[in-house]
């Protein structure tokens, strides 16, 4: 394969076109941001960003972003438009012409996917002629998918969506990364198609954000409460407030609700009108930076997504998980289940609407005291260092992407 950087101008570096949708919460992005910034050590990199950019999250300097009309999934799955500005239909159409024309102007030397095919099935009618036309450069891209440790595998079709996504990896990606440590998590324990994945897969460790080192803040009294991006976070916000209740006359803990930018506003007002002026309540919409507000909390009760996760293990604060497990919905579960096997985490497995035993799960969980979860953290560098040995192998270490 040619020398990808002799196209690139007085930048040497080569281009590395970036495609991430984040559609629900913003797991997706985050991680996408913390790859971007080790990325740029070797490559110029152009995001297509698909979604919104919440209020509070740091974009990375160190990138040209390009913002597609925005389009996400609602709690059903259907894709609506976060914009407001544009119809479905017509976000489509005008994304499909901004990523042609991102493609003509930078000539990628390498092509990153985040999800897809192993889900974002719904943009495909994008993700796939974008795939092609990288390959009909006269510099042919690699293409190369970013995917999280765990997947969902309880859909009504699961084998027929397993089998589709091997059979679109093997057809058009030259590599698949999976940002997990595999003795902590693989692939094929939530991805099971009939036939062999032949295109090489590498596991990076897990990709976790640069911070500063902790400024020695201790433990406070407070239980915090989050849900990531907050956009399906309102059961849990109304579950903790009645549970609080039941708990402030006996043990007085204090409860900090950080609600995150996408709890629609509606939701927000009722959490609020919910807590009242009532005592040992704090109500934040958003914050920059969750490792450090865990770090200083006594007890940490969330989702178990993949970013929150691993807040919990770096940040090392006692944590009682709550996973979302909407129908159709398991990979929380799984990764909740495995931490809790680890002794890392508290797993309530109830219903957050029966207050008394979410009530008494927080009251134990306030003198838990977790283990420590040896993950490989170092995903986001090794990341950018197995894609730039990507560009400069020869082509039998690479099993070749058909055209």
């Amino acid at each position: 394969m040619p020398d990808a950087t002799s196209r690139n101008g007085p930048d040497d570096r080569p281009v590395l076109l970036f495609y991430c949708q984040h559609s629900l919460g913003i797991g997706h992005l985050t991680r996408s941001f913390a790859l971007v910034r080790a990325l740029a050590a070797h490559f110029r990199v152009v995001f297509l960003n698909g979604g919104p950019i919440p209020p509070g999250v740091p974009v990375p300097t160190e990138m040209a972003m390009i913002d597609l009309p925005s389009l996400g999934m609602d709690e059903s799955h259907n894709l609506v438009s976060r914009g407001g500005a544009h119809s479905v239909d017509d976000a489509r159409q005008t994304r499909r012409g901004m990523i042609q024309d991102a493609i003509a102007e930078h000539r990628p030397a390498l092509l990153l996917v985040e999800l897809f095919p192993f889900g974002r099935k719904k943009f495909a009618s994008e993700i796939l002629p974008m795939i092609r036309s990288v390959r009909r450069q006269r510099h042919p891209a690699r293409v190369v998918c970013s995917v999280r440790d765990i997947l969902v595998d309880a859909r009504r079709d699961q084998q027929r969506h397993d089998d589709r996504a091997r059979w679109l990896a093997n057809r058009y990606f030259d590599a698949i990364v999976v940002h997990s440590d595999p003795a902590f998590a693989r692939i094929d324990e939530s991805f099971r198609p009939s036939k062999p994945l032949v295109t090489r897969l590498e596991y990076t460790g897990y990709v976790v954000p640069r911070r500063d080192e902790p400024d020695g803040a201790t433990r406070g009294d407070a239980v915090l409460v989050s849900a990531g991006g907050g956009i399906v976070g309102y059961p849990l916000f109304t579950a903790a407030l009645a549970a609080h209740a039941q708990l402030w006359p006996q043990r007085r803990v204090p409860m900090r609700i950080i609600a995150g930018p996408f709890l629609p506003e509606a939701e927000w007002q009722a959490v609020c009108h919910e807590a009242g002026d009532r005592p040992g309540v704090e109500l934040v919409r958003h914050v920059p930076d969750m490792v450090a507000e865990m770090r200083r909390a006594r007890l940490s009760i969330s989702q178990c997504g993949y970013n929150t996760a691993l807040d919990v293990v770096v940040s090392g604060v006692p944590a009682l998980l709550v996973p979302y497990a909407a129908k159709g919905e398991n990979e929380q579960s799984r990764r909740c289940t495995a931490l809790a096997e680890l002794g890392a985490v508290r797993h309530f497995e109830g219903t957050l609407a029966d207050t008394p035993a979410f009530a008494a799960a927080i009251a134990d969980a306030l003198d838990f005291r977790p283990r420590p979860a040896a993950l490989a953290l170092d995903g986001a560098p090794r990341t950018a260092g197995l894609l730039r040995d990507l560009l400069h192998v020869d082509e039998p270490s690479w099993k070749p992407a058909h055209a």
